[in-house]
C-alpha cells in the first residue's frame, strides 16, 4: 500500500496558537513512515514548513503519488499537540483538496478529542484516536477491524476502541534523510548562541506522571513511558553524524535520568529540555549541565501555593525554594525560563516582584499568559464536562471573552474560531 503522510504548510493569522511557528521534525510521521516501510508499504512524507513547499505543491505531489491512504495532522508536530491551533483551517483546506486521493485519515489532537466534529469538518474517512503510529499500521492490515479509529458507517458515527497510547518499546530509532536535517536550521527554545549547525528534536519519553489542569493530554501522550536507552542513543548518534549542533527533547516532562545524562555527557551536542525544576536536586542539575544542557523551560505556572494547588501541580516546594532552585540552575545552564500563567490566586505586583528578582540572577520569567482551556485538558472538563462536537468553539469563545491581553507572540487580537475556519488561506 501507499501512504502519504502530510504535515501542512501552516499559517497562523488570527490564531491564538501559542506554539513556536518555526519548522520542526514531524516525529509522529517519522515513526509511522519507518513502521509502515518495515511492513513493505511505500510512504511519501511531506512537511510543508520544513521541506519549504506550499500546500499547492503538497497537493500536486500527493496526487502524483496516488496513495491508498492520505494522512493529515491537525497540529504542527507532536511537540505542539498539547497547545494546537484550535482552528482546523489549514488541515481542512488540504482535506478538501485531497478528498478522493486515497482514503483520508486525520490524526492529531482534534481527531483524538473531538473525532466526530473532525470527520464532519474535513469529510475524512477516519479519525485516529490517540497516538497514530500503530493505528496506521492497523489500517494498513485491515481497515474494517482497525481499533482506535472513528468513522461513519452507513451514516452512523462509530468509535472503535479507546484512544491509543503507543508502545514506546516498539517504536524504532528515527533515521531522517540527510537533506531534511540539513534544512532544519531552527534550534527550538535556544537563546544562548546563534545556531551554526542544524538542530533537531526527539523524545526520550512520552507522557507525564502528573495531571496538571492546563495540560491537554487526556486523549494522547498521557501516561508516562520511557524509550529504551539503546534506541535513544542510536537515533541521537545518527543525528550527530548528520551534523546537528543542538537537540531539543520534546518530552512532556524531561525527568532526571542518570544513565541518559551520562550518555549525553559523552557526546558533543547541546540540548534543551522542558521540565519542572522541583523534580531536580542540585546534583542532578549539575549532571544536566554536564550533559550539554543550554536551555531549561521550567513549568512554575503560579507563584502561590494556592495557585499551584488549583492547577493540581502537586508541587512540594515553596515558592522561595523554587526561586532558589531556578537560580542554582541558571548558574550552570546558560538559559533558564520560569513559565507563568495568569492566575486569580496571584497578586500582579507580587508576580512582577518575583519576575524582577529572578531576572536579577539571569532567569527569565515570562509575563503571565492567560490559560486556554484546551479540550482534552482537566481545565476544560472542570468548566464544561467531557468535550463534545463544539468543544473547541466553546473554549475559544470563553477565552476571547475572558481576556483583553493575550500572549506576547500574538501581534493582533485573535479572531473568533468560526471566522478562522471559514477564512480561505492564500495558497
Amino acid at each position: 500500500m501507499r501512504f502519504a503522510l502530510i504535515n501542512p504548510h501552516w499559517s497562523f493569522e488570527g490564531s491564538i496558537y501559542f506554539g513556536c511557528r518555526e519548522p520542526h521534525l514531524p516525529l509522529e510521521f517519522g515513526y509511522s513512515e519507518q513502521l509502515l516501510e518495515q511492513e513493505g508499504h511505500d510512504c511519501l512524507l511531506l512537511d510543508g514548513l520544513l521541506d519549504g513547499i506550499s500546500n499547492d505543491e503538497i497537493v500536486r505531489q500527493v496526487k502524483a503519488f496516488e496513495p491508498d491512504y492520505t494522512v493529515i495532522t491537525t497540529a504542527p508536530t507532536y511537540l505542539f499537540w498539547r497547545c494546537a491551533p484550535p482552528e482546523m483551517r489549514i488541515p481542512r483546506e488540504l482535506a478538501d483538496r485531497l478528498r478522493g486521493t486515497g482514503r483520508l485519515v486525520m490524526v492529531g489532537p482534534h481527531a483524538s478529542t473531538t473525532p466526530r466534529a473532525t470527520l464532519r469538518k474535513t469529510g475524512a474517512d477516519y479519525a485516529v484516536l490517540g497516538e497514530c503510529e500503530e493505528v496506521l499500521l492497523d489500517l494498513s492490515r485491515d481497515p474494517d477491524t482497525a481499533q482506535s479509529v472513528a468513522t461513519f458507517e452507513d451514516g452512523d458515527f462509530v468509535k472503535r476502541g479507546v484512544n491509543r497510547a503507543s508502545d514506546m518499546k516498539k517504536l524504532p530509532a528515527l533515521h531522517w534523510e540527510r537533506e531534511r536535517i540539513a534544512r532544519h536550521h531552527h534550534h527550538h527554545h535556544r537563546f544562548d548562541a546563534e545556531p551554526i549547525g542544524p538542530g533537531a528534536e526527539m523524545e526520550a519519553s512520552r507522557g507525564c506522571p502528573y495531571h496538571c489542569t492546563f495540560c491537554a493530554k487526556d486523549n494522547f501522550r498521557n501516561n508516562y513511558r520511557k524509550r529504551p536507552l539503546p534506541v535513544i542513543l542510536e537515533e541521537l548518534d545518527g543525528l550527530i553524524a548528520q551534523g546537528i549542533e543542538y537537540l531539543y527533547f520534546i518530552d512532556e516532562i524531561f525527568l532526571p535520568d542518570k544513565e541518559l545524562l551520562a550518555a549525553l555527557a559523552e557526546r558533543k551536542v547541546k540540548i534543551g529540555v522542558q521540565t519542572r525544576i522541583d523534580l531536580w536536586n542540585e546534583d542532578m542539575i549539575e549532571a544536566l549541565a554536564k550533559a550539554g544542557c543550554v536551555s531549561i523551560e521550567a513549568g512554575v505556572e503560579s507563584i502561590t501555593e494556592a495557585g499551584r494547588a488549583y492547577l493540581d501541580k502537586k508541587c512540594k516546594m515553596s515558592t522561595d525554594d523554587l526561586q532558589k532552585r531556578l537560580i542554582f540552575a541558571k548558574q550552570r545552564v546558560p538559559f533558564v525560563q520560569a513559565n507563568l500563567l495568569a492566575m486569580r490566586e496571584d497578586d500582579a505586583d507580587e508576580v512582577e516582584a518575583f519576575r524582577v528578582a529572578l531576572e536579577k540572577h539571569g532567569v527569565w520569567a515570562n509575563k503571565p499568559v492567560p490559560l486556554f482551556p484546551y479540550p482534552g485538558s482537566p481545565e476544560y472538563t472542570r468548566a464544561w464536562g467531557a468535550p463534545d462536537d463544539i468543544a473547541w468553539e466553546r473554549a475559544h469563545e470563553a477565552y476571547l471573552k475572558g481576556f483583553d491581553a493575550f500572549s506576547d507572540i500574538q501581534e493582533q487580537r485573535p479572531q473568533p474560531l468560526i471566522e478562522l475556519e471559514t477564512l480561505t488561506h492564500g495558497r
